[in-house]
């Protein structure tokens, strides 16, 4: 979709430029202590500002924040969470252009203001590719049958298995990718998106009307299989997907999304590590590809690896320690 630019003042020379995070529990996000470092080492003269809606808001909560971010000129843009999915579907009139995987998966993780135009970019499935690089083992998904098994089926996991969908063939895929979700209207979404893919990976759709349904699923996986946490729980809302009896495939990969919060999931499986060989990861490298790749957008950058290496490195001491 293509519109004539829009007529807005030009922001004062004075006045501090402004990216808008738009989240659940933004306060309690690394991001707003990272943030003013990143921001001085790369030179933008830019501040952060949350802004906190409860998931699933009213339409009319997005449509107001979308006019409040076009009709500040300070504001140069914004980075989405928890509400990708949700603020596309309530403003999608108001994009002048949304990019490949925004159309694909329908939704936006970035909006940009840009020459009077208002584009929408959905970068998560580049910022999963990237973070699943730096802890799948290499040929892991070719050296024998093995399934994703992805606990929720929002913004994140739709992300998740859009670049799995279309990884380069030569290193393998996934033999099912099964997502779970307790609400049945997601996961009809999440199907219409896999089927304008047009993948030949295998998707498979489960309702899980409690965490022992879900404990099934997992008891069912063959070796090696990945298990992601993209339901929220432990960050957004206590608890865990699974119930304390839980078993996680020998040798499996498990990926908490989650990188604060109390993460009863992961708490789970490094229980098991040892006894069950898994190899754990949490959500801190997602986390941070994904906002350096919003960076890289809104601010026209190159971020290239030793650039991502100093940010990462900067970021560190507000990681969690749990």
């Amino acid at each position: 979709m293509t519109l004539s630019p829009r007529s807005e003042p030009a922001p004062s020379k004075t006045a501090r430029r402004k990216l808008v995070f738009i989240g659940v529990s933004t306060g309690g996000s690394s991001i707003m202590k990272i943030f003013p470092i990143w921001s001085r080492m790369l030179g933008l003269g830019c501040d952060i500002v949350g802004c906190d809606l409860p998931l699933r808001a009213p339409a009319v909560r997005y449509r107001r924040v979308l006019q409040r971010i076009i009709a500040e000129p300070a504001t140069v843009g914004a980075l989405i969470t928890a509400h990708k999915i949700d603020l596309l579907h309530a403003c999608r009139e108001r994009f002048d252009e949304l990019d490949y995987y925004a159309e694909i998966c329908d939704e936006v993780s970035c909006i940009v203001k840009r020459d009077g135009r208002v584009l929408g970019y959905a970068k998560d499935p580049l910022s999963s590719a990237d973070a699943l690089k730096e802890f799948v083992p290499p040929r892991h998904w070719s050296s024998a049958p093995r399934d994703v098994l992805c606990l929720g089926a929002g913004g994140a996991a739709i992300a998740i298995s859009a670049c799995m969908a279309r990884q380069n063939p030569a290193a393998g895929a996934p033999r099912r990718f099964i997502l779970v979700d307790i609400a049945p209207e997601r996961l009809a979404s999440a199907r219409q998106i896999h089927q304008r893919l047009k993948s030949p990976m295998q998707f498979d759709y489960r309702l899980s009307r409690s965490a022992a349904d879900t404990d099934a699923l997992l008891s069912a996986l063959p070796a090696g299989s990945l298990v992601i946490n993209a339901t929220g729980l432990g960050k957004d809302k206590p608890g865990s997907p699974l119930t304390a009896a839980a078993r996680f495939p020998q040798g499996g990969l498990v990926w908490e999304l989650n990188y604060r919060g109390e993460r009863a999931f992961m708490r789970q499986a490094r229980a098991q590590a040892r006894a069950r060989g898994l190899l754990i990861e949490d959500g801190w490298k997602y986390f941070l590809h994904g906002w350096t790749r919003i960076l890289a957008e809104v601010f026209a950058l190159e971020l290239d690896a030793d650039r991502f290496a100093r940010l990462s490195a900067a970021a560190s001491r507000f990681r969690n320690p749990q």
